[in-house]
Parts: C-alpha cells; sequence; structure tokens
C-alpha cells in the first residue's frame, strides 16, 4: 500500500529541492536533495549501509520543516472557543472542504428538503448564523471557502452547491474545485479554517462523516504549509455558479 505522504515544506522556492515529507501513517520523515557523492565525504560517514544514499540539506531545513518533537501532541479546543474565532479574527477566514458527505448535514430539514427533490428554501435558515456573518462581513473581515467536488458529485456534495446560495448572500465567497485538481495540486485531504494566515483550525472527523473535535495550530511552518495550500486552491477554483452551471452543461 501507497504511503499517505504529506508535503512538509523546502527551502528552496526555485525547483522545491530540498524538501521534507511526513509520512501520515508511520509518521516517519522523508528527505530529498541532492546526493552526496565525493568519495572521500562518503568514506567519512558512519553506519552507512548498502542500498542507503546520503543527500545534503540545509539545516534551516530541518529547523523549518522538521517535527519539533517525537510525539505530536494536538491542542484539541473546544467547540466553543472554535465558534469565538469566527467573531475575533481580524481579516479573513478562509475553509477547505474536502469531504465526500458532512453527517451533520443530513440532520436538518434543507437536507430532509434537498433529498426529496424539492427546490431548498434557505429564508430564515440559521438566522443566528447569518446575522453574525452579516456583521462581520459588514466590517469588512472575508470568508472565503473552497469546495472539493468529485466526478460525479455525490448527494452531499450536490447539495453544498445548493448551499452556497445561502453563503454567498451573507457575503461568503464559494469556489469549486474538481478533486482530480485538487489531487493534482498536492491539496491536502482535510477540512481546516485558517484565520488571518497565523492560525489553523483542522477539523476532524470520524468514520462517520461526524465532526469529532477541533485541532489548533500556530507552529509557523505548518501554518504556512496550509497557507500554501489556500494559494494553490484559490487560484484553481472557480465561483460556484460558474461550477454549478458546467455541471448543468454536462447534464
Amino acid at each position: 500500500m501507497a504511503r499517505r505522504l504529506r508535503f512538509n515544506g523546502t527551502s528552496s522556492g526555485v525547483n522545491g529541492c530540498p524538501a521534507i515529507h511526513e509520512d501520515l501513517g508511520s509518521n516517519e520523515i522523508i528527505v530529498h536533495g541532492p546526493p552526496l557523492t565525493d568519495p572521500e565525504d562518503i568514506a567519512q560517514l558512519h553506519h552507512l549501509n548498502e542500498g542507503e544514499i546520503p543527500v545534503v540539506v540545509p539545516r534551516e531545513l530541518l529547523v523549518d520543516f522538521g517535527p519539533k518533537e517525537v510525539v505530536r501532541v494536538p491542542n484539541i479546543i473546544a467547540l466553543e472557543e472554535f465558534d469565538q474565532l469566527f467573531t475575533r479574527f481580524g481579516h479573513t477566514a478562509w475553509r477547505l472542504e474536502t469531504r465526500r458527505r458532512y453527517a451533520s448535514d443530513e440532520l436538518t430539514g434543507t437536507y430532509a428538503q434537498f433529498a426529496r427533490g424539492e427546490a431548498v428554501s434557505w429564508d430564515g435558515v440559521d438566522a443566528v448564523w447569518c446575522a453574525e456573518r452579516r456583521e462581520q462581513t459588514a466590517q469588512g473581515k472575508r470568508f472565503e471557502r473552497v469546495r472539493i467536488v468529485d466526478n460525479p458529485p455525490t448527494a452531499g456534495q450536490m447539495y453544498l452547491l445548493d448551499n452556497a446560495r445561502r453563503n454567498s448572500a451573507v457575503g461568503e465567497r464559494i469556489s469549486n474545485l474538481w478533486r482530480a485538481d485538487a489531487d493534482r495540486l498536492g491539496l491536502p485531504a482535510e477540512d481546516f479554517w485558517l484565520f488571518d494566515s497565523r492560525l489553523v483550525a483542522l477539523l476532524n472527523f470520524d468514520d462517520a462523516d461526524n465532526l469529532v473535535d477541533v485541532e489548533l495550530i500556530t507552529e509557523p511552518a505548518a501554518v504556512l504549509r496550509y497557507s500554501i495550500a489556500r494559494d494553490a486552491a484559490m487560484h484553481h477554483a472557480i465561483p460556484y455558479e460558474e461550477f454549478a452551471a458546467q455541471l448543468t452543461t454536462k447534464e
């Protein structure tokens, strides 16, 4: 089975080498860079076994993007604290949605309407949430999301494409990206909010697609990794209206 590798970062902004990746399954670290080839240099190495290849990387690569502890202890925050992030940020709140369904959506009356093939009425839905979004956007703050969509889209993804009408009406900017494009870009298969490009709220789900908890990430190199993903997603995603029109054309 192939490893699940996550790109942690590179100290080269030109060709991306050398770089560090992390195996999300085993927690092993994979480093690649130019090989050490001079025989006199290689002769000085201790315990270089057959099949092993020494590589040369700058110290700052390990300092900036290597793990800072042997066993990583996540900073899990309460849902109440998570909710407060949406009024305490200063400028931008950005979300990547990668899942094929969200169990919480399917408990709503609007999802029941959608599942019956009825036109969904978003008027008055989540009035408190909508009022809060309008209040924040009136202050000049931005809410943006990129939603990953399979081909063909799942029922949950089609529901969210309809839901984008409500989010857009309260000031959010909603865009979509095909999963094949997300995979090509190397976007993480994670749901997260990025606040002011300095703080990440990573949303953890169980196998039944229920939100379990929220992990707060503030380590600069990790936040940079999510910021890079945000920039790539925003560059390639298209507004939801245009995306929906593409689906209609396909049909």
